[in-house]
C-alpha cells in the first residue's frame, strides 16, 4: 500500500474557506441557486485520511474527523469517523453568466509553499537520522529555517549495509518516535496507533507541503561502508534488497531513489576495500537496473591526486548509471594531523604552502572531467562545519598545533552555527574562511565563501551543490540560502 497524501494544513484551510464560500454563494447568488458542493476525489478503501480530509462516496461528500483507513463513509454512524456534508455533484456551471467583472486585483500573494523547484540546478542537503538525539534537529527545522523552499533534494543518512543487503539502521528514529503537534511538520501530533511515525512520517508530511523536494535514502557513509565489499560480490541481490527496503509498504512512496556513499571502493576509509576497480561500476549498474527511472546517486571521493582514490574507484565507468555524483570536496585537511600544519579543510584551489598538492576541489572536478564524467552530473560539496586545531599561535595557515580543538560533539570539528559566533573569521585562503581565536585555529565556509564557490561551479557547468549536513546550519538556514542564491 502506498502512502496516500494527506492535505497540508494550509491547503485544508483554503479548502474549507472555499467550501464555506460555496455554501454562502449557493444561497445568496441567484445564478447559482441550485448549486451543489463539488465532489472531492472518490473514497478509496486503501487510502489513509486524517482529520479534515474530504472524500466523495455514492454522491455524498464526507469529511474525516480523525485518522482512518478502510472505514466506508456512510456506514460509521453519527458518532463515527465520517461526517456527512450532504450531496455533491460534478460542478456543473450556472445557466447564466454574471455581468459584473471584479474591479480590483487581489493584493495578497499565495501562502502555500511553492510547488515548482526553486532552481533548475540542484541544491541538495543531507539530513542525518541520528540528528534527532543530541543535536535536537528534526524535519520541522528544515521548514522553520526557510531551507525547505530552497532545497531540491534531501538525502536521508544513513541506511546500513550488512550481509550484502541494505538495512534500516535506527528504527526508533526512523519510524517509531512520536512527535507532538508542536514538534510535527504539519502541526498534527502522532497518534499511538499511527502505522508510521518518526523521521519517515515527518518527511512524508514535508513532501506534501513541498512537493518539489525529492527524498533519497542514502546508504553507507564513513561508518557503514565496510559492508559494500560483500554487497559487491552479488550486486543484483544487493540492489534487490535495497529496492525492497526502500519500497517497504509502510513507507512506499516516500523515497525517490537511492544514494550510495561508499567510502571508498578499492581504497581505504574507515576500513580498506580490495574489490577492484570494477566493483563500484557493477554495483551501480545493478542499482540502475533494479530502480529503473528512480534516482540513483552517489557521494564520491574528491581525491584527485595521481594514483589517488578517483583513479582507483571506477567512477568513470559508473558515471553512466548515476543521475549525479556528489563530490565530497571537504575534509581535505584536519586535526587527524594533530601537530598541523593548519590548513583549510575545503580549499577550492591550490595555494602556496598547501600540505598536499592536489587536495583541492578544483583538482577533483578537473580529474573527474578528464576521465569522462560529465560536468552536468556533478555537484560540488560543502561542509556545514569547521575543522580545527588547538595549541596554535600563528594566525595564518601553516602553523603548528598540539592537537584537535574541542568540539560540541567531537574533537576537531564544530558546526558552523557555533563557530560563526564562537570563533569569527579572521581571513580567507583558497576561497575558504579561517579563524584564529585564542589558541584555536578553525577553517569553515561562510555565506561569502559559498557565494564565491558557487560562482566557480556555475562557471564549470556543474549541476549544482550539496551539503553535509543540515543541522550544522543556523536556525535561519544561512548556508542553504547562500547556495540557493548563487545557483542559476
Amino acid at each position: 500500500m502506498r502512502l496516500k497524501s494527506r492535505r497540508m494544513i494550509a491547503s485544508l484551510s483554503a479548502a474549507l474557506a472555499v467550501a464555506a464560500s460555496v455554501a454562502i454563494v449557493a444561497v445568496a447568488n441567484p445564478f447559482t441557486a441550485g448549486a451543489q458542493v463539488i465532489c472531492s476525489p472518490a473514497w478509496q478503501s486503501s487510502a489513509i485520511y486524517v482529520g479534515g480530509d474530504q472524500a466523495a462516496h455514492n454522491g455524498i461528500e464526507y469529511r474525516a474527523k480523525w485518522w482512518t483507513t478502510g472505514e466506508e463513509p456512510g456506514t460509521t454512524g453519527e458518532w463515527g469517523v465520517w461526517e456527512s456534508l450532504g450531496e455533491c455533484g460534478d460542478g456543473g456551471g450556472p445557466t447564466e453568466e454574471p455581468t459584473d467583472e471584479p474591479t480590483d486585483e487581489p493584493t495578497d500573494g499565495p501562502t502555500d509553499p511553492p510547488v515548482d523547484p526553486p532552481t533548475e540546478q540542484y541544491n541538495v542537503a543531507y539530513f542525518t537520522e541520528w540528528g534527532v538525539y543530541g543535536r535536537d534537529y528534526h524535519v520541522k527545522d528544515i521548514v522553520t529555517s526557510g531551507s525547505a523552499e530552497k532545497l531540491t533534494h534531501i538525502m536521508y543518512a544513513f541506511g546500513n549495509v550488512q550481509n550484502g543487503q541494505c538495512q534500516l539502521d535506527d528504527s526508533f528514529a526512523a519510524i517509531e518516535k512520536a512527535y507532538t503537534a508542536e514538534e510535527s511538520v504539519d502541526g498534527v501530533a502522532d497518534a499511538w496507533d499511527d502505522p508510521l511515525r518518526g523521521n519517515f512520517n515527518q518527511l512524508v508530511k514535508l513532501k506534501e507541503m513541498y512537493p518539489h523536494i525529492k527524498v533519497v535514502w542514502s546508504f553507507g557513509g564513513w561508518t557503514y561502508s565496510g559492508g559494500f565489499g560483500q554487497a559487491a560480490q552479488n550486486p543484483a541481490a544487493f540492489a534487490q534488497s535495497c529496492y525492497n527496503l526502500i519500497h517497504d509498504q509502510r513507507w512506499d512512496g516516500l523515497f525517490d531513489g537511492i544514494d550510495i556513499d561508499w567510502e571508498y571502493p578499492n581504497a581505504c576509509g574507515l576500513t580498506c576495500d580490495d574489490s577492484g576497480p570494477g566493483a563500484f561500476p557493477a554495483l551501480m549498474s545493478a542499482l540502475r537496473t533494479e530502480f529503473g527511472n528512480e534516482l540513483v546517486t552517489a557521494a564520491i571521493t574528491a581525491d584527485g591526486t595521481s594514483g589517488g582514490k578517483i583513479d582507483l574507484g571506477g567512477y568513470d565507468q559508473a558515471a553512466q548509471y548515476v543521475d549525479f555524483y556528489m563530490v565530497m570536496t571537504y575534509d581535505f585537511f584536519g586535526a587527524w594531523d594533530a601537530d598541523g600544519p593548519t590548513a583549510p579543510h575545503s580549499p577550492l584551489t591550490e595555494y602556496n604552502g598547501i600540505p598536499i598538492d592536489g587536495f583541492t576541489a578544483e583538482t577533483a572536478i578537473g580529474k573527474l572531467k578528464s576521465i569522462g564524467v560529465p560536468a552536468d552530473k556533478m555537484l560540488l560539496g560543502f561542509g556545514f562545519y569547521g575543522r580545527g586545531w588547538t595549541g596554535v599561535s600563528d594566525g595564518a595557515p601553516g602553523g603548528s598545533a598540539t592537537g584537535a580543538a574541542p568540539g560540541a560533539y567531537e574533537a576537531g570539528i564544530e558546526d558552523y552555527k557555533i563557530l560563526v559566533n564562537k570563533c569569527p573569521t579572521t581571513g580567507t585562503i583558497a576561497s575558504t574562511a579561517y579563524a584564529h581565536c585564542g589558541n584555536e585555529w578553525w577553517s569553515y565556509d561562510t555565506p561569502a565563501t559559498i557565494a564565491g564557490k558557487v560562482d566557480w561551479l556555475n562557471g564549470q557547468g556543474l549541476l549544482g551543490a550539496f551539503s553535509w549536513e543540515l543541522s550544522g546550519d543556523t536556525s535561519g538556514g544561512d548556508l542553504v540560502a547562500a547556495i540557493h542564491n548563487g545557483l542559476n
